[in-house]
């Protein structure tokens, strides 16, 4: 019990002493300060050669040295006796002082809690006061964003005019709250983010001293985790390394910081190539039961998505940040991958991050996306069922699906229409003439291979869209504004011989406001309809039209029409030899279509008949 009460104290002042990396650590000189050289060698060169303004600021993201650096260069300037290389002696009296915290000279002032006027009317007290010793006198103002506009105001002054033994140097993290008067009169240093290779250096630098077993691919995890902050990359040190019992391994990291390994991302990198969609499935399973949100789960698939996209290249590797061993995995991974693949896969996991918030089940918009990624490479789908795919149905049968392992047996061939024949007088065999047994046989879909489907006209490509003899056509009868007489005319027939009969321009406005009137709730598609019509482009081929439209959102929206507006147009001139392209305007001025409201405004005042009759009749406009 004694030997317990003696060892008590011991332990509370070994605890008393310990210091944090981050303090421990923090740069005391310029040649110390991380990731900064340019910067750095800036400073040194001004204090050397005594080119000192009266007032700097200091921008740049949390962790990245902008108070280290302001302290540095304070001491730095009041330094009686500077090294070779530009640096403080740490010997001077001056320098001294400021490593004990006593200087006088050197004035650190938190904007953050003093952001009123009566603090700034008391820096500007202090101003006034020359230094007993040294040089300069030095004021330090940390977040100098957080000051109020009338604190601002009130410094406008003192920043542009100080006495000659006054420096100010300011440090802040959002320059842009920051009004322009006060940058006009600062000389501006941007501080960059610290690199992941240059964390990992100071890390193992800072592990060395202090007798802790570190891996690097530990190290480099932390790095990414601290994104650009060596404060924030200390402080997640000490964590794991107070976890760990000074051991900080890969593990060990995954466990404290509860990170997403890369080796979940290859193992569905790998389910990706073979079209595994039920084995990503299970992936995602395993990391949701881990109790990783899938959020962060499908950002960080896009990210590492984009590191193979960049590591493809030897030229864009070096924008992955992260050591060099991290660098050659994420090579040899993307060397199994096609450009194309990575860019359409990163574009689904964005699809699926932007309607994330919005979905009701954010499992299965999760599962979609998976399964969407693992068939942009899937193998043919005309051979067996492989383990752990899904396997689509072929058309017209939803009974049954191929057997596994098995080829699929090809459905009989249905002979082409035939014109029909007299009754005989007693039934008997007709047998089919050469010309027939010659006729163009139509190949039925084949199991478990995707239905064939109808070419559709391209999209957003500028070209030529026709298809002469082939439309896309709902079934007659749907509700979409057209009667069930105008979708049976446009119901695809067998094979014919090209329609080229001839068309006045009165032809195709007819044909043209006809598919208006056919789809009267396309309020927006009718409306840029009625803006352009159809006029023969010059120098080209009979039957090559084009219109134009105004912008990028209307030629998108008439595209997405032109596999219904194409046959029609064709259909009613009786000529399969009509195009349609869709050109942007870029010279004339915009075109104002009148809506419906906006064209009977427009009759009232033309004819003021019109109002009274509605008045009399108290007619609505619809």
């Amino acid at each position: 019990m004694l030997a317990d009460m003696v060892e008590i104290p011991y332990i509370c002042k070994y605890m008393e002493h310990y210091i944090v990396s981050a303090r421990k650590y923090r740069p005391s000189t310029f040649a110390s300060v991380v990731g900064q050289k340019a910067l750095t060698a800036t400073l040194k060169s001004a204090v050397a050669s005594g080119r000192l303004a009266h007032s700097y600021l200091f921008c740049g993201s949390r962790g990245v040295g902008k108070t280290s650096c302001a302290r540095i260069f304070a001491k730095t300037i009041n330094c009686e006796h500077l090294t070779a290389d530009g640096e403080a002696c740490n010997e001077c009296d001056s320098c001294r002082a400021f490593n004990a915290g006593t200087s006088l000279n050197i004035i650190e002032l938190d904007a953050a809690s003093n952001n009123g006027v009566d603090a700034m009317r008391g820096l500007i007290e202090q101003v006034q006061v020359p230094p007993s010793s040294g040089r300069y006198r030095v004021f330090i103002v940390d977040e100098v964003h957080m000051l109020s506009s009338s604190a601002f105001n009130a410094f406008l002054k003192t920043l542009e005019e100080p006495p000659a033994y006054v420096i100010f140097i300011l440090a802040t993290t959002e320059k842009h709250k920051i009004i322009p008067t006060i940058l006009s009169r600062c000389q501006i240093y941007d501080f960059h983010r610290i690199t992941v290779p240059d964390m990992v250096k100071h890390m193992q630098y800072v592990a060395s001293q202090e007798g802790i077993e570190a891996d690097a691919s530990a190290l480099n995890v932390i790095a990414q985790k601290a994104d650009g902050a060596m404060r924030d990359a200390l402080s997640i040190f000490d964590q794991v390394a107070a976890s760990s019992s000074n051991n900080i391994t890969y593990s060990a990291v995954l466990d404290n910081l509860n990170v997403l390994d890369d080796s979940y991302y290859n193992r569905l990198v790998e389910c990706f190539l073979k079209g595994d969609v039920f084995g990503s499935w299970l992936i995602y399973k395993e990391i949701r039961d881990n109790g990783f949100d899938s959020l962060f789960f499908i950002n960080g698939l896009a990210s590492y998505l984009r590191n193979l996209a960049v590591a493809s290249t030897p030229a864009t590797l070096p924008l992955i940040e992260a050591i060099d061993d991290v660098k050659e995995r994420m090579a040899a991974t993307a060397a199994k991958c096609t450009p194309d693949f990575l860019l359409k896969a990163m574009s689904l996991c964005n699809d699926a991050d932007l309607n994330y918030r919005t979905s009701s089940s954010k499992q299965f918009l999760i599962e979609l996306t998976l399964a969407k990624i693992c068939q942009l490479l899937s193998p043919s789908r005309n051979a067996g069922n492989g383990e752990g795919r899904l396997q689509p149905i072929a058309a017209g049968n939803t009974s049954s699906a191929p057997q596994s392992g098995k080829p699929a047996t090809p459905v009989a061939a249905t002979p082409a229409p035939q014109a029909p024949a007299p009754t005989p007088a007693a039934p008997a065999p007709v047998r089919p003439t050469a010309a027939q047994s010659q006729a163009p046989r139509v190949q039925q879909p084949v199991m478990g291979a995707p239905a064939t489907s109808i070419p559709v006209p391209p999209r957003r490509q500028g070209k030529v869209l026709n298809a002469p003899g082939i439309s896309i056509r709902r079934q007659p009868g749907a509700s979409d504004g057209r009667n069930a007489a105008d979708a049976a005319s446009e119901a695809p027939q067998g094979p014919s011989a090209v329609r080229t009969e001839t068309y006045t321009p009165q032809d195709i406005a007819a044909a043209w406001n006809g598919f208006i009137s056919l789809y009267p709730k396309e309020h927006i598609l009718i409306n840029t309809m009625r803006s352009c019509m159809p006029a023969q482009r010059e120098g080209a081929q009979q039957g090559c039209h084009f219109i134009l439209v105004e912008n990028d959102i209307q030629r998108e929206l008439v595209l997405d029409a032109m596999p219904r507006l194409l046959p029609h147009m064709q259909n009613s001139l009786r000529n399969d030899m009509f195009t349609l392209e869709v050109d942007i305007n870029t010279g004339a001025p915009p075109r104002h279509t009148l809506n419906d409201r906006e064209f009977l405004t427009s009759m009232i005042e033309q004819n003021p008949v019109i109002k009274k009759y509605i008045e009399t009749f108290h007619l609505k406009p619809s």
